[in-house]
């Protein structure tokens, strides 16, 4: 299914970004389209959401991201509506894959765990995964504190299934250096969130074009889990990048209401953040990655001939 893949590349999952429209136009440009559950505060949304996204994608693969968090109330009815739409891939992130193991193999769908240590790659594949998203330093979002070269490398020597890398990679070159590196697939986030089907805010857009690397701050304060945001939200949010609170305790079941939550307004982005110069189509920002993915594979080429 994936070799019909214009490029080896996964549009991730990001929370209150991606949606349906954003999951069809990465598909139809040739990558693998995916959303998080989450996004969808009701299992009524969620159910809508993947019916369209089943209608209008054909055979091309997709993939929902599953939180398989102790306090995620809602996983068994987001699991049941997995079980219905059958999304070839399925991503579980703060958890254990187990949960979902049964599931998805049940229709022949694959399992991918979300990790961000070599421990936990171990853990997930013993529970049953089929696969690893390594979640490595430089990438949005929840983020990891690993070299992707030195996490691709420790986790080959005992997984050889599918292995997916994320972390500030934000062109085609990158995404050649990691397959080189012995991934299968690339996570990219922050180039999409300026896509013009995404559900960012046109304010967050263009916050995006204007940061560069240095507007980033990693910190556990907003949601209890590391993650990296713009200094710029922070500061319009009321945090002060120099003092932020201490981690809070994570809670993250899928159905409770966004409303008063202070992280659902702070904006996050990757390392790759510098690369966004404004807001554009999926398809237009997957040409782009694909002819520099072609001009790296060509130096390759010249430099092993």
């Amino acid at each position: 299914m994936t070799d019909a893949l214009r490029l080896p590349v996964f549009a991730a999952p990001m929370f209150l970004v991606s949606g349906p429209d954003l999951v069809i136009a990465a598909c139809k440009a040739g990558i693998v389209g995916c959303f998080p559950t989450p996004n969808c505060r009701t299992v009524e949304q969620l159910d809508d959401w993947m019916t369209r996204i089943v209608a209008e994608v054909g055979d091309a693969p997709w993939c929902a991201n599953l939180v398989t968090h102790s306090t995620n109330a809602r996983l068994p009815q987001d699991l049941a509506l997995i079980a219905k739409h059958k999304p070839p891939f399925v991503v579980t992130a703060l958890g254990s894959p187990k949960p979902a193991i049964e599931t998805v193999h049940a229709y022949g769908g694959t399992v991918i765990a979300d990790v961000t240590s070599p421990r936990l790659a171990r853990k997930a594949i013993e529970a049953g995964a089929d696969g690893l998203a390594c979640i490595c330093a430089g990438a949005g979002g929840h983020t990891g504190t690993l070299s992707p070269f030195a996490f691709v490398s420790a986790v080959r020597q005992f997984h050889k299934g599918p292995l997916i890398v994320g972390g500030g990679i934000s062109d085609g070159w990158g995404i050649a250096g990691a397959i080189a590196a012995g991934a299968d697939y690339v996570y990219m986030g922050t180039s999409f969130i300026a896509a013009a089907e995404s559900l960012a805010s046109q304010d967050y857009k263009d916050m995006l074009a204007a940061a560069q690397i240095e507007d980033l701050l990693i910190s556990a304060g907003i949601t209890g889990t590391p993650a990296s945001w713009l200094k710029p939200s922070l500061r319009a949010n009321g945090f002060d990048p120099d003092a932020m609170p201490d981690a809070p305790d994570r809670a993250y079941d899928s159905s409770q209401s966004l409303k008063g939550k202070r992280w659902a307004d702070v904006w996050s982005a990757g390392q790759g953040v510098g690369a966004v110069t404004g807001t554009e189509p999926a398809a237009t920002i997957v040409d782009r990655l694909a002819g520099e993915y072609a001009a790296a594979m060509n130096r390759f080429q010249k430099g092993t001939a």
